[in-house]
């Protein structure tokens, strides 16, 4: 039985998540989280320096030895503005507080962009693992637009002692092809450098919108995203939780197969999200779900909602910010610490 805080947050939706069992994916055909995540990556190409960047973020905070991750990714104030993110909490226009919310939650990790990091670096880059934010959605630019660009060079994060790198894919999008190219070079400069590479995997196109329903997050969509982002040797695949499905059914373009929607998937959120796992690699690459924005007093269930999906859906762990640093630290770390509860939780299994 699951840590009754856990139960009570999930409320009537407790059975339907913590008690489903996967019939279209098999568990067993999964490669999952576990104390030995980085021997898996023994058998490929990632190099020594890379793996002990890996196992240093696996080894961390709360959730150390379990496979499982928190991260804190602290990047919004680019894309949704300095304004838009931190007015409802000043003090984390301070990047030395944004780093430690991440230490006193206990995270594995801290995300950000090479401002906040390198301006503290110094002082906490041996304290916490870093992440740098290498590329963002710049939205000061009228009219806005929607495009992933670089925001500095690999190097620069592997000086300040970061031990991975972390960027974005619009893919679908017009410009996903450029953004391909960037991030694959970027991506294999920092292996060669040994840092881990983290890819936000996002599906954005106005065409996915559908007589009203959007399908930027449906699973085949977000699905397919996930299996190019590994193909360009992401370590860790960041993306959305599904909403819905038939996201290729709906624009009649690309390719796919009515087994996925007839065998592969059913409209079971854990179902879904198992079909994200299936196309990292069945989950050699593991998957971080991200946390959405802040909603207010339902923070803490959608938070941990999620973290159940994924665990149980077969993914290694969430990726949560504006739910965290939206409000007092000590709400925030309450929070962080809820989402980690449920990779503790030993009772909430594989579906």
């Amino acid at each position: 039985m699951a840590n009754s805080k856990i139960v009570e947050l999930l409320g009537k939706n407790a059975d339907h998540l913590l008690n489903h069992e996967c019939k279209t994916i098999s568990k067993d055909q999964l490669h999952l989280p576990g104390p030995n995540h980085v021997e898996q990556w023994m058998d490929s190409n990632r190099s020594n320096q890379t793996l002990r960047s890996l196992h240093a973020m696996l080894h961390h905070g709360r959730l150390a030895g379990t496979g499982y991750v928190s991260i804190l990714p602290v990047d919004q104030g680019i894309e949704h503005s300095g304004g838009a993110s931190f007015a409802p909490n000043p003090i984390y226009f301070d990047p030395e507080n944004i780093v430690k919310l991440a230490i006193e939650a206990g995270c594995n990790a801290v995300a950000s962009t090479y401002g906040v990091l390198a301006s503290v670096s110094r002082k906490y880059a041996h304290k916490i693992p870093m992440m740098v934010k290498i590329n963002h959605n710049e939205f000061l630019s009228y009219p806005n637009k929607f495009d992933q660009v670089m925001f500095g060079q690999i190097k620069d994060a592997w000086n300040m002692g970061a031990c991975s790198v972390g960027a974005t894919i619009y893919w679908g999008s017009h410009e996903s092809g450029r953004q391909l190219q960037e991030v694959a070079q970027a991506f294999e400069l920092a292996h060669e450098l040994g840092m881990t590479t983290v890819l936000w995997c996002y599906v954005r196109n106005n065409a996915f919108k559908v007589d009203g329903v959007d399908y930027s997050a449906a699973a085949d969509f977000t699905g397919q995203a996930n299996h190019l982002g590994v193909t360009i040797q992401a370590d860790i695949i960041k993306q959305k939780l599904p909403t819905n499905n038939g996201g290729y059914l709906a624009t009649k373009h690309g390719k796919t197969s009515k087994l996925v929607y007839e065998k592969l998937t059913t409209d079971h959120p854990i179902d879904l999200a198992r079909y994200q796992v299936a196309n990292c690699y069945m989950g050699r690459v593991g998957l971080i779900n991200s946390g959405g924005e802040s909603m207010g007093a339902t923070d803490m269930a959608e938070a941990v909602t999620t973290a159940v999906v994924n665990k149980r859906a077969g993914g290694m762990g969430l990726i949560s910010g504006r739910k965290a640093f939206q409000k007092p630290m000590g709400e925030g770390i309450e929070l962080l610490n809820a989402i980690q509860d449920v990779y503790l939780d030993k009772s909430i299994t594989i579906a």
